[in-house]
């Protein structure tokens, strides 16, 4: 049985579609009934993520094959024609609150606590919000968190404006274990060895956004923390202080994938590798 003072969270990294993969573990998970003290996630892992906090087993996989070919949701017109490759209106308002409805209710009166993390884009800095009750400044985050550069309009929240978290933290262990969550479940979307090499689209990035020079040098300088990140994980996983659940090979899934089949499939990945993993990861959370 854990001791009262370890305090036990789910971590979950990004990834755009990738994120489908982390959906499956988090439906397993909560079909099982297992609960955190808290939570984090990261740009797909925040906007989906949300929904452990909510206990809405499937939704994310529901909308996301129901509204993938919608223009609406996410193509080049949208992101002609309002700078956002993901609509806003639709994304934001329209599905969560009448297409396919976010229950904001049960996501307050969850104890467990949420942060969601987004790229300040004038100081380049990651920084976490904690959610309190799904509504409009929640939802405000879970977007900042998503917006992927070059592809998103930056989110203003209180005078400051932000974008994917991702540039800067891509996994939210470290920030995590800073607020004293020592018993982590990290979900990575992607497979063991895997090391992220600088961005090609830097020579674009450095013209579109120069406005923002600690944006484009967080850019510049990703993968070089992303690997250190890893590594922090993988570190803490050989002294117990964390359980990696992960794909065993590439999931082979595009950020704005829109056949349903696919989604289904990385969906059921994330759920076959939980199930098998299931026995390990209950003993890695009631084990101290």
């Amino acid at each position: 049985m854990k001791q009262e003072s370890t305090k036990t969270a789910l971590i979950m990294e990004g990834g755009a579609m990738r994120g489908l993969f982390t959906c499956g573990i988090m439906d397993v998970l909560m079909e099982e009934g297992i609960t955190f003290d808290g939570a984090a996630g990261i740009s797909a892992g925040a906007v989906f993520g949300v929904n452990y906090k909510s206990r809405q087993i499937g939704r994310p996989l529901r909308y996301n094959t129901t509204f993938c070919k919608n223009p609406r949701y996410c193509s080049l017109k949208s992101l002609i024609t309002t700078g956002d490759l993901y609509g806003v209106d639709f994304c934001y308002r329209e599905i969560p609150e009448h297409l396919d409805i976010f229950d904001a209710d049960a996501f307050a009166e969850n104890p467990m606590e949420f942060y969601i993390g987004a790229v300040d884009i004038e100081s380049g800095e990651c920084v976490y919000h904690k959610c309190s009750d799904g509504g409009t400044e929640d939802s405000l985050w879970m977007r900042a968190s998503a917006s992927m550069p070059l592809v998103s309009r930056p989110v203003e929240i209180n005078g400051h404006y932000y974008l994917d978290g991702g540039i800067v933290d891509s996994i939210p262990y470290h920030y995590m274990k800073e607020q004293g969550f020592s018993r982590c479940l990290v979900i990575l979307t992607q497979p063991e060895g895997f090391r992220k090499t600088a961005n090609k689209l830097l020579p674009l990035i450095r013209v579109v956004l120069r406005k923002y020079p600690k944006l484009v040098e967080a850019m510049e300088t990703r993968h070089f923390r992303y690997n250190a990140q890893v590594a922090e994980v993988r570190q803490d996983e050989k002294e117990g202080k964390v359980f990696v659940l992960c794909p065993k090979e590439s999931l082979n899934i595009g950020k704005t994938e829109k056949d349903p089949e696919e989604l289904k499939r990385v969906y059921e990945e994330g759920r076959k590798f939980a199930i098998e993993k299931l026995p390990e990861i209950k003993a890695f959370l009631n084990e101290i």
